[in-house]
């Protein structure tokens, strides 16, 4: 494994995104390494914790969703949470494929912490594939949905 160098000006910048978002925990991973920041609730600093990315998060064999999250239309999760693809339970979806949207438009909620947040549509389009299901966890940059 490739020694990790600490870029601690980009953590500080990250504690500080935290803080101002009101996050309590972030997760990144490039290649086989991962960082994960979290603080305690009542404002106490980040912590920061390193480990190896698990084997295979780079790359699964197969393609599958990893291809998904290099499709150019992919929307990825802005968040770590749990992916509700309708306003409540029983409720149509707020999109469905086919469907002609524009940006701004709400694709789905994410509960994360026991908040609701919905996740807009960042450009307009046709949505070709909703990639998660109702009730699914999601991590932060999974592919939710393709709008082309």
């Amino acid at each position: 494994m490739p020694k990790l160098t600490v870029d601690a000006e980009l953590i500080e910048k990250l504690a500080d995104l935290m803080e101002d978002k009101g996050l309590t925990e972030l997760e990144l991973s490039e290649g086989e390494h991962a960082l994960k920041l979290s603080r305690r609730q009542g404002g106490a600093a980040p912590t920061v914790a390193y480990a190896p990315a698990p084997a295979g998060a780079a790359s699964p064999a197969g393609g599958g969703e990893a291809d998904k999250a290099d499709h150019p239309g992919a929307i990825p999760s802005p968040m770590v949470g749990t992916a509700y693809l309708a306003p409540q339970p029983g409720s149509d979806n707020f999109v469905k494929p086919g469907d002609v949207i524009k940006e701004g438009d709400t694709l789905l909620i994410i509960e994360a912490m026991k908040v609701m947040n919905p996740i807009p549509a960042p450009k307009g389009g046709t949505v070709k594939e909703i990639i998660v299901t109702d009730g699914q966890p999601v991590e932060f940059g999974e592919p939710l949905v393709i709008v082309e």
